[in-house]
């Protein structure tokens, strides 16, 4: 709320028009307290009428709005009606720095005439006329192409109450539901009972039912959810579907990138599943990259969030016997695979985005800031090489050269140079990925392949966050059309490795000059494991182990977002 000491303007008619609309009520609980009320296309003005000189106005923006709805006391016999607006705007916290939004609620007792039809029906004037304005209110983010949910927004809302540390179900009670009926907006909720429930839910279901889909749990949910809309035959239609996420899972990183992508300052468990409410209730839809992803087995997957191999999917999966603790599992799976630090070898190649600078043939190419950061770092100060004490892999070799370059491939590795021909294959489920060859194809000469092939990690990630507090790509959007590759080469030191992902709490972690930490914006990538045991994750899932390439489909999803 924000205080304005000004003085209503005395043209404006009670409970009429002059530019804005006018009303004089009552309290809801004390008939003798009296207020001014105007609301505008952009706040909703209270002043509380006294005979005191100095008297203050609160001003209401209605970009905090959510809903407003009008209704009869319980008491039969009040003639009066009322109508409660509802906001979460934001205010500081109370125990810690900075602000997060907060629920406020502002009730009016409508009590004109004498005919409780007709003080309902002044009631309903102004709950419909609220409404309207915050609607027209939503807020929107420069640069982004919105569209609006239709109204009322007919939700189906999917929750998996085993995600996270099981509260899902409860956080959804005790958080969204008040707001969805604040909101006005109906919902249809829907359990979900076992693995790939959703996916197989959502490929069947009557889409026409509904007008968006809603996910409450960890982003595994979603990736069941886009796949079964992708294995349609009507995928083109289904997949145009509003999607929605709230955080019911341990790292919720969608959840937390929509909300970063909302300019709103950081936000963590419970305030991050109030912004994320807040913004479902608002109706922005943007669009949502998908990235294709193709496994050896000829098995197609469409993900919106990571594909990961080595030290990040290690944890990712290692950590679910830590599920228990919520999102701090990540942490504890990061210790335990930090003490026995593994090296995985492998081929990565990929198609840089043209815009990217170029270096000549065999030299160091990067996106990320130079290795001497401007500023002291988390990593500046310790040592980079060491080698690890364990493998998966007995012949891995650890005397990798320090020196990481990038070459286009030739006749003596399995990625090699050669620019296929790429045609629609009416077999397959669109949309067509037109730069990928076949996995058994050598990858096209305009693709870069990474000289080193001992790896730590390998990250390919299309959103901002990698979970609630791991700001991966601090520039990243839902919609920017890129897969953004960071990989770790052998050698690094298990304190430095230790210090990139403490720094990328803050997204500091490109500043930190690690020589063993590489980030490239790509459109498209391959990556061919050597080393014949480990794991490969989509948006946190488990699949097949082997050879994946993958490719970037700009804006085909639609996500509700700020």
């Amino acid at each position: 709320m924000e205080k304005d000491a000004c003085d209503p303007d005395p043209s404006r008619q009670r409970n009429g028009f002059v530019g804005v609309l006018y009303g004089e009520f009552t309290d809801m609980l004390n008939d003798r307290v009296r207020y001014s009320v105007s609301l505008t296309e952009s706040a909703l003005t209270i002043q509380r009428i006294s005979s005191s000189p100095g008297r203050t106005k609160v001003v209401f923006n209605l970009t905090d709005c959510v809903g407003c709805r009008a209704y009869r006391g319980p008491d039969s016999a009040d003639v009066g009606a009322y109508f409660t607006a509802y906001f979460y705007p934001f205010k500081r916290r109370w125990m810690s720095a900075g602000v997060t939004r907060h629920r406020v609620e502002q009730c009016f007792r409508v009590a004109l005439v004498q005919d409780p039809l007709a003080n309902l029906q002044e009631a309903e004037r102004w709950a419909h006329a609220i409404r309207d304005a915050s609607a027209r209110q939503a807020p929107r983010r420069d640069g982004v192409a919105y569209m609006e949910v239709r109204r009322p927004c007919r939700i189906m809302m999917l929750v998996n109450p085993q995600s996270g540390r099981g509260q899902a179900l409860q956080l959804f009670t005790g958080h969204i539901q008040g707001m969805l009926t604040e909101a006005s907006v109906p919902y249809t909720l829907v359990i979900t009972e076992h693995q790939n429930h959703a996916r197989e839910l959502v490929r069947k279901a009557d889409l026409s039912q509904w007008d968006a889909l809603v996910i409450m749990s960890g982003d595994g949910l979603l990736f069941e959810v886009i796949n079964g809309l992708m294995d349609r035959e009507d995928w083109q239609e289904a997949i145009q579907i509003p999607l929605g996420i709230l955080p019911g899972g341990s790292g919720n990183a969608l959840a937390a990138s929509v909300h970063h992508y909302s300019q709103s300052p950081p936000a963590w468990n419970e305030e991050l599943l109030l912004s994320c409410g807040f913004m479902l209730c608002k109706g922005l839809v943007g669009p949502l990259d998908l990235v294709s992803v193709h496994l050896a087995s000829k098995q197609r997957l469409f993900s919106f969030l990571s594909l990961a191999w080595g030290f990040v999917a290690d944890v990712d999966i290692e950590s679910e016997k830590y599920r228990h603790v919520g999102a701090i599992r990540f942490l504890m799976g990061t210790l335990v695979r930090l003490a026995s630090l593994r090296v995985y070898q492998g081929r990565l190649a990929y198609l840089p985005v043209k815009e990217a600078p170029k270096l000549s043939k065999g030299s160091f190419t990067t996106n990320h800031p130079p290795s001497t950061p401007q500023h002291p770092s988390l990593c500046s100060s310790l040592p980079c090489q060491f080698i690890p004490n364990t493998s998966p892999n007995p012949s891995s070799r650890h005397g990798t050269n320090s020196n990481h370059n990038t070459r286009t491939n030739s006749s003596n590795n399995a990625i090699t140079t050669k620019r296929p021909q790429i045609e629609s294959d009416t077999k397959t489920r669109a949309p067509v990925d037109s730069l990928l060859p076949d996995l058994e194809q050598p990858v096209p000469d305009t693709w870069t392949v990474v000289k080193e092939e001992d790896f730590v990690l390998v990250l390919a990630i299309y959103q901002s966050h990698l979970a609630e507090d791991l700001w991966t790509v601090p520039g990243a959007m839902a919609d920017d059309g890129l897969i953004h590759l960071f990989y770790v080469t052998a050698g690094i030191s298990r304190p430095a490795l230790l210090r990139l992902f403490l720094a990328m709490e803050k997204g500091g972690h490109l500043a930190c000059g690690c020589p063993h930490l590489v980030y490239e914006k790509v459109k498209a990538l391959r990556l061919e494991p050597i080393t014949p045991q480990g794991m490969i994750t989509v948006d946190g899932e488990v699949v097949e182990y082997g050879p994946v390439q993958a490719q970037i489909h700009p804006g085909i999803a639609r996500l509700m977002r700020g």
